[in-house]
Parts: C-alpha cells; structure tokens; sequence
C-alpha cells in the first residue's frame, strides 16, 4: 500500500485536528506549536488523548486498536505540556549519561591499561566466545569484528589526537585513547566480552556487583542516551533495552524496582534510577536526583495521563535513593 496522505497547511492541521474532536481554543498558539514541533511529534503526544476500540477477527479474537477521533476534554495544550515536560527529561537524561558515560569510558581504561596499553589487541582479556570464530559466511570472531570496526573509526576520524597518533605511532593507540575515540554502544561492546574478573573490577567501581548486572545496565543508558539525543519522545516509551532488575540482596538501594513490588512491565522510570544509582559513584555528581525528583513530582496535571506512564509508582519519589547520595565516600578505586 503506498502512502496517500497529502501535505497540509498549517490552518489544515489545525482544521484536522479539531475535526477529530481536539479542543483548540487559541489558534495562533496552536500554529506557533505545529510551526516547531511538527505535527507528527506532536501527534505522539497526542496519542493518549485518542479513543481506543474493539475489533474481533475471523476466528472471534478480541484487539484493542486506537481511533483517530480525541476523546471529549482533550486539548492541544495538554499535549503541549506533555511535550514540554519531555524535553525537561530529556536534558537530565543527557547530563545524567555524560557524567556516567565518561567514568565509565575512564575506569575501562584504567583497569585495562594497567594490563597493557594495548590490553584491547589481546585475545587473553576477553572470554572464549568473545574470541571464538562464528559460523556462517563471515567467520571473524566478535573481537575481530570489534578491532575492524575500530579501524574504520579512526580511518573516518578527523579529530586532531587520531591525526597525531597516525603521523607518530603509525596508528596504534593505547586503550585510554582508544576510549576517547568509540561511541558508547563499541565500549559496551568491549565491555561485554572482557574476562569476568576484569568486567567486575570494572562493575564494582559503581558498587554494581556483577558483569551481567553492569552490561545490562550499560546497554540501558545507551538506549536512552540515544532516545534523548535524537530528541525522541521519552517519558512513555516502551523499553527496547530494559535493564536487568537487580535482588533486593544485591542492590539494596533499588529494592523497589524487585518483581513483587514493580510493575512488570518496565518504563522509563527504572533507567533514571539506575542512573540515580549509578551517579553515586561519580564525584561531579551533587543534585541531579533531587533534580530528577522534582521533575517527575510536577508531572503535568492532564487528564487520562499521569506518572504511571513512566513505570513509576508516586510513592517511590521518596526513596533514599532520590533525596541523598547513598555512598558518602565516592566510588570505589579501580
């Protein structure tokens, strides 16, 4: 089926909406809001406002779909909000991730580089699948994957450190240059295959007890990190990288998020307080969770839609782990 929907005017999109029953009262604020979001972003935030109903297949199966018609009440205004609110989100999100993103990249190095400043190149830090030739028409293993894609980025690279390394060491760096130059999702990578003993060396400078725990958690915040850069809506989405839920036992701070007492299904929500966790071992860190906090308690006030969308419980905002730094002494030495 091709795409038939014809390009309309802004009046037109406002005519549309308010003919599926979406309350305008001000139009000109309406225009400047579909003049810089666009009315497909907006639409996504107009999505819980619309009207669901029942359809029944052959074989008398029940689905729910979504209609295009807004249910009474909802406004342009309160999507507005919605989108806002998102935004604000997506700014902590970032500032989280940079701070966390960067110790990370700078404790893989230490703990490698103490190693070899090429400890990356050798096939003796990393466990035997990581290292094992694949099956198929292309038998390189993941690390030779992972050092050829390596190659590209420097190859492609026009950064001023890459230039001096190819004119000076003929383009071998060692590994706390190399973790200046990858994206955050290659580090994982790399994470993911290293020896156990390295990987929780490497998780215990987070007070993350386990590689597993740490490599689930890492992919998480890559996943919002990506979310929130490519300025996508958040607050609501359906986690394609959820994090790995920490026992009760093992991350004593995050017992709230234990099966029992969580949903199970995860929201955004269980990514910011592994975030919140997680900046307890980076020292820039002072008061992004009761920044955080303070966000997600001025949910805007909209009818059909509140905090629970987020995966969060209202009453989890007063856990420890929002209102102070859960470890006093910093993060532990790599």
């Amino acid at each position: 089926m091709s795409y038939a929907k014809p390009w309309l005017s802004i009046d037109e999109q406002i005519a549309l909406l308010r003919e599926r029953g979406l309350s305008i009262e001000d139009h000109d604020r309406a225009a400047a809001a579909l003049r810089e979001s666009g009315y497909y972003r907006l639409s996504g935030y107009l999505h819980p406002f619309r009207v669901s109903g029942t359809e029944i297949d052959e074989s008398g199966r029940h689905t729910t779909v979504v209609l295009e018609q807004y249910r009474p009440g909802a406004d342009l205004d309160a999507a507005c909000e919605l989108l806002t609110f998102d935004r604000s989100l997506r700014l902590l999100v970032l500032e989280a991730v940079e701070r966390f993103e960067v110790a990370f990249r700078t404790c893989l190095a230490h703990v490698l580089g103490a190693v070899s400043p090429f400890a990356h190149e050798d096939p003796a830090i990393f466990n035997t699948a990581f290292c094992a030739p694949r099956n198929g028409d292309d038998p390189r293993s993941e690390h030779a994957r992972w050092l050829d894609r390596l190659e590209d980025r420097k190859t492609r690279s026009d950064e001023s450190f890459v230039a001096h390394f190819r004119e000076h060491y003929d383009g071998r760096m060692p590994i706390w240059v190399i973790v200046e130059l990858l994206e955050l999702g290659q580090v994982s990578r790399l994470y993911g295959g290293l020896r156990n003993d390295l990987a929780t060396e490497v998780a215990a400078s987070f007070a993350v007890p386990t590689k597993q725990l740490m490599r689930s958690w890492v992919a998480s915040v890559n996943y919002v990190r990506n979310v929130a850069a490519h300025h996508s809506r958040l607050f609501n989405r359906k986690l394609v990288a959820a994090p790995k839920r920490a026992s009760a036992e093992q991350v004593p701070a995050l017992a709230h998020l234990v099966v029992g007492r969580a949903p199970k299904r995860f929201g955004v929500y269980e990514v910011l307080a592994v975030l919140a966790y997680l900046l307890d071992s980076v020292p820039s860190n002072v008061d992004w969770k009761v920044r955080t906090a303070e966000l997600l308690s001025a949910f805007p006030a909209v009818d059909g839609i509140d905090v629970g969308s987020m995966g969060l419980v209202p009453a989890w905002l007063d856990e420890p782990i929002w209102s102070r730094r859960l470890r006093e002494d910093g993060p532990v030495s790599p």
